[in-house]
């Protein structure tokens, strides 16, 4: 999986019908900056209003999930959201100027062929994963819709269907790891039996359905041609011949032996894009549609609500890259100046350092007598020192180099930090470093709870 956040190198354009309008449709995938996800913009409305891709936003789940947002709808999304999921593209406008996203074969391969014919552009901001930190199930009895979600290092599915059909049966498909949704899961074409076909017309859906955008599940023998001939009537194509060939209609051949399984994994990947972030996790479903999908991303949504309200957790148990005699050979400074105590974890982009405060530090004989509160300045001494190591760290021979202040902006106090707590402070790389510039932001924790955040900036300088 990415790690970066990946947006579109150019636009794409497609030409098609809604499945259930069957109104002609254009859209215009553009790219999008950092963090903005998926966002699609009615076009043809006035003021072009857009409605996020959000769980939130989810007014219908029937043939398909249905966005609303101030009464402008978007029907049939989850093709084109499973193609930009299951591509690890984080960030795409998609302009539309209809009700409805276009069928095109009844898959998501027209959609990733595109993506693949433009390609991805790599963007300056790490991917945002949720996590599943324990198992999570989701059932619906009434429907029979079973879901679990347990934690995994991917992004992994795992579907069964089972409609007591004895033409489809029992069938199963799996995905082990997000590469393999291009060849193994965007071909496979939405289904659909021919007992729902006139229930589905007479309904004034599937207007834009046609034998070449979905797959026709024939389960009765002998059925008559003066009732396919209705049914083409219905369905406003008199000009369609329609047979029964096999179990399907006109013998249309299967990608896979499981298209239909694979089919429902599709779809689980589009609705559950409406999360907002990538999942890292595998899940298990029996049965699934769109409803119980979009619930399932719901309650996933609920989940990143409640972790953004608790303490952030880090792992100081475990040996530190770097130890206090490793931070000295890197840092010029000592007691009493010296405030990193040990470096956790470091990356390309990112930093862990810690500082235990005690009361044996000189401050505190006059910060305050009774009331001893380590200083503001010195707090952002310390997460310096620790942006410090790490801008070291990019060079060779680090003990010949210093780091200088030249900015610090952005600074906010949010408690105060006093002997006895252990402050861990979490920074981030702003922007690639050049001739030496070192421009970075983050904040510091107690307990797993912000005490201070600022951004700064640096010049490391080789020693004369």
């Amino acid at each position: 999986m990415y790690t970066k956040q990946h947006t579109l190198k150019s636009s794409i354009t497609y030409s098609s019908v809604g499945l259930h309008t069957g109104a002609k449709v254009n859209v215009v995938i553009e790219p999008a900056p950092i963090n903005h996800g998926y966002k699609f913009q009615r076009v043809d409305v006035e003021g072009q209003p857009i409605i996020p891709a959000d769980a939130d936003l989810v007014v219908d789940t029937q043939r398909g999930t249905t966005l609303e947002k101030n009464g402008v709808r978007i029907h049939t999304t989850e093709h084109l959201l499973a193609a930009l999921y299951g591509m690890q593209v984080d960030n795409a406008l998609i302009k539309i100027d209809g009700p409805e996203m276009p069928i095109m074969d009844g898959s998501s391969q027209a959609f990733v062929d595109g993506i693949v014919q433009v390609g991805l552009e790599e963007q300056d901001a790490d991917r945002d994963f949720f996590e599943f930190k324990e198992n999570q199930p989701f059932e619906d009895l009434e429907k029979g819709v079973e879901m679990l979600a347990i934690p995994y290092d991917d992004f992994r599915l795992t579907v069964m269907v089972d409609y007591n059909s004895p033409v489809l049966g029992t069938q199963h498909a799996s995905m082990y790891e997000i590469s393999e949704f291009k060849d193994n899961i965007a071909p496979c074409r939405t289904f659909v039996f021919l007992r729902e076909l006139e229930t589905l017309a007479r309904a004034g859906l599937i207007k834009g359905g046609h034998i070449d955008n979905a797959i026709v599940l024939v389960e009765r023998e002998n059925v008559p041609q003066s009732e396919l001939d209705e049914l083409a009537k219905l369905l406003g194509k008199e000009d369609l011949e329609i047979k029964i060939k096999g179990n399907t209609l006109n013998n249309i051949e299967l990608k896979f032996l499981n298209e239909p399984a694979r089919h429902k994994l599709l779809d689980i990947m589009g609705d559950l894009a409406l999360v907002g972030k990538p999942i890292k996790g595998h899940i298990l479903a029996a049965r699934p549609g769109h409803s119980g999908n979009v619930s399932l991303a719901k309650i996933i949504k609920g989940i990143i609500k409640k972790q953004a309200k608790q303490p952030r957790e880090f792992d100081l148990a475990k040996t530190p890259i770097y130890d206090i005699n490793d931070i000295e050979k890197m840092l010029p400074h000592r007691y009493p100046f010296l405030l990193v105590d040990k470096i956790m974890e470091m990356d390309e982009n990112r930093i862990i350092g810690v500082k235990n405060i005690t009361m044996n530090e000189p401050q505190f004989t006059g910060h305050f007598p009774g009331n001893p509160v380590m200083p503001g300045v010195l707090q952002i001494e310390a997460m310096a020192q620790v942006g410090g190591i790490f801008s070291l760290s990019k060079v060779d021979e680090p003990e010949k180099y210093s780091t200088y202040f030249m900015k610090i902006d952005k600074v906010k106090f949010k408690k105060k930090v006093i002997p006895g707590d252990t402050v861990v402070f979490e920074l981030f790389l702003l922007s690639p470093i050049r001739r030496g510039l070192v421009e970075m932001g983050g904040k510091a924790y107690v307990n797993g709870e912000v005490c201070m955040e600022a951004e700064m900036l640096a010049q490391v300088v080789k020693d004369k």
